[in-house]
């Protein structure tokens, strides 16, 4: 009898997501994610209900607004610069930038732009604004070993990647 994904049981799996309107695939995890269900969300709240009672070797595909998760674009987190005020190593096109307001709060930034006098840089989720479909692949679902269960997840370099830091591919 296969396991079932509900709350702490350890899963694996892999994922692609694909812009609904244009089919290109945005992002891909091709290597299994690690984590344990209800204690390390890896992914949004909705795709984790999904895959509640779900087994291994299951494909399933959720569609999702990135406006209903991530808020509609702001484009007053769109920021362009002259070149020659951002140092060298943020200059490339994918490059995130973390950055702090004045209050203390951090943001992440992408550079989605770089020429030869400016530099772009967008606070958005790259998902906003965009349909998207979830496609992933569970791999495993099991009881979750002790120190899995202690760190919410995979130990090492399987360990769960944060959702927000998604680049388009």
């Amino acid at each position: 009898m296969n396991e079932t994904i509900h709350d702490g049981k350890y899963v694996e799996l892999t994922y692609k997501v694909t812009d609904k309107k244009s089919g290109n695939v945005l992002t891909m995890v091709e290597f299994p994610l690690g984590y344990v269900h209800g204690h390390n969300e890896i992914l949004a709240p909705f795709v984790h209900m999904q895959l509640e009672g779900r087994s291994a070797g299951e494909i399933i595909e959720v569609p999702i607004d990135g406006n209903r998760i991530f808020g509609a674009r702001d484009e007053s987190l769109v920021f362009t610069d002259d070149i020659e005020n951002v140092p060298e190593e943020y200059r490339k096109v994918g490059t995130s930038i973390l950055m702090e307001n004045d209050k203390g709060q951090t943001r992440s930034f992408l550079v989605t732009r770089a020429d030869d006098k400016t530099l772009t840089v967008d606070g958005n989720n790259p998902l906003c604004g965009r349909e998207v479909v979830f496609t992933l692949e569970i791999v495993t679902v099991r009881e979750p070993t002790d120190e899995e269960a202690r760190a919410g997840g995979a130990i090492g370099a399987q360990a769960a990647i944060d959702p927000s830091l998604m680049r388009p591919v």
